[in-house]
């Protein structure tokens, strides 16, 4: 338990205060579109036209979209720093919103989704992710670090709870799309305020692969889960309730306001429950538990009972999200940070773009409700390998 313990300097200075706040802001702004755009984009496809299978495609080009974003900002951040690549995806988001605002092919709906690396799962991944994440890490001191990273995560969760809510007073999808266009704008105001943070430039890496093993192995198992949570976006969940159940979009903004919500409370737990158990404990078990859920949601026999297991995962599935976001940062020296941000979200993003296309296949060949079992099934198998993998590795007092 001790290996879980870390302390580390004094608080902050006012200027790496400011910038977590900053960071806060933007997140805040960025994930309440993503609340309502990941359960209105998959119905809206729908409507255009589009069946299972096109909405599963649809979902794997949005996080394609978001993995080359990822992969594309490892130069620029060495080069330019988190603020000047943090306004470029933020251009890049108010691109993204005139195109929806222009676009009546569904497949271009689904470019103005990729380019604005949209959220299709309950929680965010990505460039964004991957630059604010360190920005966090380095505004914070050790022993407030997983607090500052489920503040972090509770902000965007919250947010994207109160978008979900928007869509049952907002039926018009292009002014959702403009209030998008407006969040890009209030980002790059934001992340102009940034201090110039400096710049970690990595050793010259071979090839593609991060130098040090152990984010290599991170980045292996973490994208076995990203895989497994392929089968069970949100995107995906909210389709399966919309045909299995007959849920319209007010319904399933109610219904996915709630699991934001509990979703964002647990995550106040997590760091408490990480302070007495250790940060691996907290991630692997409670992550274990809300897979059986996953899995029971195959088998609800009517709306309800599903709604009733959804919420119950949401309160345990995305308490390993802060708790691991620290584990992360903690056992690699501060000059890999970046590296091991990036490379982490990546290989979550990429791997999490191929399921969805399979999900569509599954569920029009399978069974509607065959990708829960193998989601669940799979991040069980995740839970137990990085259990095994890292229970015996140390924290890094102060991560250098």
């Amino acid at each position: 338990m001790s290996a879980n313990r870390i302390s580390g300097p004094t608080p902050p200075a006012p200027q790496a205060t400011r910038d977590y706040g900053l960071v806060l802001a933007a997140k805040t702004a960025r994930t309440f579109c993503y609340g309502y755009l990941g359960v209105l984009l998959p119905v809206y496809l729908s409507d255009l036209g589009m069946g299972a299978a096109g909405v599963g495609a649809s979902i794997t080009f949005t996080l394609a979209g978001s993995a080359a974003l990822t992969w594309a900002i490892r130069r620029p951040v060495e080069r330019w720093g988190t603020r000047a690549t943090l306004l470029g995806l933020a251009g890049l988001s108010a691109a993204s919103a005139l195109l929806f605002l222009a676009a009546r092919d569904p497949w271009l709906v689904v470019l103005a989704a990729m380019l604005g690396n949209v959220a299709v799962g309950t929680g965010e991944t990505g460039p964004f992710l991957s630059i604010e994440q360190v920005v966090v890490t380095r505004a914070t001191p050790p022993e407030r670090r997983t607090m500052a990273l489920s503040v972090y995560n509770l902000v965007g969760y919250a947010a994207a709870a109160l978008g979900a809510a928007a869509l049952g007073l907002v039926r018009d999808p292009r002014l959702l799309f403009a209030v998008f266009l407006g969040a890009a704008a209030l980002q790059a105001a934001l992340f102009a305020r940034l201090s110039a943070a400096r710049i970690v430039r990595p050793a010259a890496r071979p090839g593609l692969l991060p130098a040090s093993p152990v984010i290599r192995k991170m980045a292996a198992l973490f994208s076995l889960d990203s895989f497994a949570g392929g089968f069970v976006l949100q995107s995906l969940i909210a389709y399966w309730f919309h045909e299995r159940f007959g849920m319209d979009l007010a319904t399933l903004g109610v219904v996915f306001f709630a699991t934001q919500v509990l979703t964002a409370l647990s995550l106040l737990a997590a760091a408490r429950l990480a302070r007495r158990f250790g940060l691996l404990n907290t991630m692997v078990f409670s992550h274990l538990v809300s897979s059986v859920f996953l899995v029971g949601m195959a088998f609800a026999p009517s709306g309800g009972a599903a709604v009733a297991l959804l919420l119950l995962r949401q309160l345990l599935s995305q308490m390993d999200v802060p708790t691991r976001q620290a584990f992360l940062m903690a056992i690699v020296p501060d000059h890999e940070r970046e590296e091991a941000a990036i490379s982490t979200t990546l290989a979550r993003t990429v791997t999490q773009a191929v399921s969805p296309a399979v999900t569509g296949w599954v569920m029009q060949a399978v069974a509607l409700s065959a990708p829960f079992v193998l989601g669940g099934g799979l991040k069980m198998v995740y839970d137990l390998l990085i259990y095994f993998a890292f229970r015996r590795v140390p924290l890094r007092p102060e991560g250098g």
